[in-house]
């Protein structure tokens, strides 16, 4: 990876002024209109069997702003609008490429408040950022310092349910380079007893964040439900049930990020499970335990991470048995209950931890991959399962 060609977004928290507070609010609410009048004229030509492409939902935002009825559209920024027409487009594209479902409308209570800015609608000089409209710069409470000599290329100013405001400043991190190499691999068995476990025996607590703040939580949805819609109690119950749900979240991404770093810098190779967590969280008794795991999340991290310091991550397919398959003889158990955590091979008699002996099945199965290829495919009988996927990691060009 070339020193200086990986692109980093750098979050912090800021608090607006009044003034600013009210012309990023403005703001949010003309890109959603924008965005759901592009979405519903694209709609509109697709029943007809026509196709609208960026460049006429451009022009169609240029005749709106003319018109009386939509003329407060000049108030603010015309780049954020022109950005969410491109965001539509990315949309439009990865449904046609299969990678998402169509398109949706932005509602006005739950879909994400945010704007996007690009150079043309900022200006950052000394470690102060203004935006277009704006006369004062934001209050950004730095908490890191961006990479030395650099600046963002792309600003996106964004607040959650909670009513806490971020900037997100989009720049290159000339500081990421890929590490030494080695020859350490590891074996990574999610879990619910344990978040993680290690085929070198070594275990994660799962910290249950949902569960630690549940109590409070179901406090807060009481009082909300007492509430009369519509009233200014009720948005303030509402404030308080997402500040919770806030404070849950990022305790649990920042657990997740220490747990990750850690983990890319220790081993060249990492061998996970190919969980589909979409449908396991349908087992209504698990489902709160799964999500709060947030199995998911700690993928996506560990994959980017690995992109970033030239690691490897190789994702084991789903039916591969590891939990039933002994890691000693290669014997394949009939039968593995969730409640068995512990159990004996009926073919050497080797005492297996569960989680333990799963790690270790899947590190066996993803060395297989590294040196043979993702053709290794497993018998379903003995040992059993499907073949196992590589993660190929793709590094820019310098």
């Amino acid at each position: 990876m070339a020193t200086g060609s990986v692109k980093r977004a750098f979050r912090y928290r800021f608090y607006p002024s009044d003034v600013q507070a009210a012309e990023l609010s403005r703001t949010f609410g003309c890109v959603r209109k924008v965005y759901n009048m592009a979405l519903a004229a694209r709609t509109q030509a697709w029943t007809r069997q026509e196709r609208v492409n960026y460049n006429q939902t451009s022009a169609m935002l240029t005749a709106w702003k003319k018109s009386e009825e939509l003329a407060y559209l000049n108030e603010v920024s015309s780049v954020p609008l022109q950005q969410a027409l491109r965001h539509l487009q990315a949309a439009f594209t990865n449904f046609f490429g299969k990678r998402a479902k169509y398109p949706r409308f932005k509602s006005r209570k739950k879909s994400r408040r945010s704007a996007e800015y690009t150079t043309s609608a900022f200006r950052f000089r000394d470690g102060r950022l203004t935006l277009a409209k704006m006369r004062e710069p934001l209050e950004i409470c730095w908490s890191r310092p961006l990479p030395e000599g650099m600046s963002p290329s792309t600003v996106t100013v964004s607040q959650d349910a909670a009513g806490r405001w971020f900037v997100c400043l989009l720049c290159e991190d000339p500081g990421i380079t890929p590490l030494p190499t080695t020859d350490v691999a590891v074996g990574i068995d999610a879990g619910l007893d344990h978040l993680l476990t290690l085929s070198t025996g070594e275990k994660f607590a799962n910290p249950r964040h949902e569960m630690r703040d549940r109590a409070a939580l179901a406090k807060a949805h009481r009082r909300l439900a007492k509430k009369d819609k519509g009233s200014a109690n009720r948005a303030k119950a509402r404030v308080k049930v997402a500040r919770i749900h806030a404070r849950i979240a990022d305790r649990r991404r920042d657990g997740l990020h220490k747990i990750t770093t850690r983990l890319v810098r220790e081993n060249q190779t990492l061998v996970i499970e190919d969980l589909t967590v979409r449908n396991m969280v349908k087992n209504r008794k698990l489902a709160r335990a799964i999500s709060d795991a947030a199995w998911s999340q700690f993928r996506s991290m560990l994959e980017y991470k690995a992109l970033w310091y030239g690691r490897d991550v190789i994702a084991i397919d789903r039916w591969f048995p590891s939990s039933k398959l002994c890691s000693t003889c290669g014997a394949l158990q009939d039968k593995m209950p969730l409640g068995v955590r512990m159990w004996t091979c009926d073919g050497c008699g080797t005492a297996h931890d569960r989680d333990v002996n799963a790690a270790k099945n899947l590190l066996a199965a993803g060395r297989a991959v590294a040196a043979c290829g993702a053709g290794v495919r497993p018998q379903r009988s003995s040992p059993g399962g499907q073949s196992a996927m590589k993660q190929e990691v793709s590094r820019r060009e310098p």
